[in-house]
């Protein structure tokens, strides 16, 4: 196992061995969450899409640019992203009375019941990749590792926020 981080180390191996894990992992989640899957409806759908329509469902009435803002993309990915849910018959635009250009989105029946079932896919994985992890890791270095990503997407959320 590679000894990340030794404040005492004046080489730079370790942090070469850290930041080559790191891109690998987010190649490899990148690559899933732009993979398209079918969570058990019988219509295939990108991760990402899935994981916005979630989003949507968790706030009912969101609007693009709250959205954007939330999950740190583009108002012109997200755009894209809700106009395929839309398309697919997943979630429905509505603007309110007095306000003719703040649009709000909203889930549809479909769209809930996508989203009840993509829920479940993650539970599940997320507990097969635990106990997995669980083999070769302690409770202890998994909260560490929890805790280390949770403070590294703070970062990066920052700095995203920073450069939109």
């Amino acid at each position: 196992m590679v000894q990340y981080y030794n404040t005492g180390d004046k080489d730079s191996t370790n942090l070469i061995a850290y930041a080559s894990d790191l891109s690998m992992f987010a190649m490899l989640f990148t690559d899933m969450q732009n993979g398209t899957r079918d969570y058990g409806n019988d219509r295939p759908i990108k991760s990402v899409e899935v994981a916005i329509l979630s989003t949507i469902e968790q706030n009912p009435g969101i609007t693009v640019s709250d959205l954007s803002q939330k999950q740190h993309r583009t108002k012109g990915t997200i755009s894209s992203i809700v106009s395929n849910l839309e398309k697919g018959g997943y979630i429905y635009r509505e603007k309110r009375p007095g306000n003719a250009k703040v649009v709000h989105l909203y889930t549809t029946p479909d769209g809930e019941r996508l989203n009840t079932l993509y829920i479940a896919f993650v539970t599940k994985k997320t507990t097969e990749i635990q106990s997995e992890l669980l083999k070769v890791c302690s409770i202890s270095e998994m909260n560490s590792f929890c805790k280390v990503l949770h403070e590294y997407v703070k970062l990066l959320s920052k700095a995203f926020d920073e450069e939109s």
